[in-house]
């Protein structure tokens, strides 16, 4: 049977199964992200009510909870704590070897590493992005981008969670015939401090056991992994 002859165009079935292949490990999370937010809003919009019924006062809609602050810190509280795993991750392993793991590089490498390692400068290939190749603040900029986004993020992120968290807990506070707290006051409770590090110290330990198991664990085909049959010691080799 003959192939496609020369200026015809992929199905439109075909292009949609291209793009699903090769964007499938993006997409997969983004979706499981979504069903998961829906399903912390249908969870965390019951136990509100239940709480709102215990303390003898009229339970709100979903509309109206999706929108609360209870709903948004909630969120946030928990973006933030990934977000700071993830630029934390980012920025340690720069320095930071942990040999054996294929979470790290190799002995020997921590740093920066020279512009021929980084095809930045005159090493830059042709495929490389523009940024690469150019000189000054925009080539520092870019070499530490990944970073700086990720870092923004968590600071807006944990921003986001004070702002939210100072107005639930003070809903809390007038619900109790209590006085309400400002913001700088909210910084320094324990409310705040609360949600802040039992979060912290979860993906804290998330990051410190991936990079541990891995050099004693396998997984077979995932990049995240060795190879099964690579050595224990060996370090920054990925299957």
């Amino acid at each position: 049977m003959s192939g496609p002859t020369a200026g015809t165009t992929a199905s439109p079935s075909r292009g949609l199964r291209s793009f699903l292949r090769d964007n499938g490990l993006g997409l997969f999370f983004t979706v499981a992200f979504l069903l998961t937010l829906v399903g912390q809003a249908i969870a965390g919009h019951a136990d509100f009510n239940n709480q709102m019924l215990a303390d003898q006062l009229q339970p709100v809609g979903f509309g109206a909870y999706v929108t609360s602050s209870d709903f948004a810190v909630d969120v946030a509280e928990n973006w933030q704590s990934e977000y700071l795993q993830f630029s934390l991750y980012i920025g340690a392993t720069v320095w930071l070897l942990q040999r054996g793991s294929p979470e790290s590089k190799e002995p020997g490498k921590s740093g920066p590493e020279s512009d021929r390692d980084q095809l930045v400068g005159e090493h830059a290939r042709d495929s490389s992005p523009r940024w690469a190749a150019a000189s000054g603040w925009r080539r520092t900029l870019y070499s530490n981008s990944l970073l700086l986004v990720m870092g923004t993020i968590f600071l807006l992120s944990w921003l986001v969670q004070s702002i939210t968290g100072v107005a639930a807990y003070n809903e809390v506070q007038l619900r109790q015939l209590q006085a309400p707290v400002g913001w700088f006051d909210y910084l320094g409770a324990a409310d705040f401090w609360n949600r802040t590090l039992q979060n912290w110290q979860s993906e804290l330990l998330a990051v410190a056991s991936m990079a541990v198991l891995s050099i004693y664990l396998r997984q077979r085909g995932s990049p995240e992994s060795k190879p099964v049959g690579s050595a224990h010691d060996a370090t920054g080799v990925e299957g």
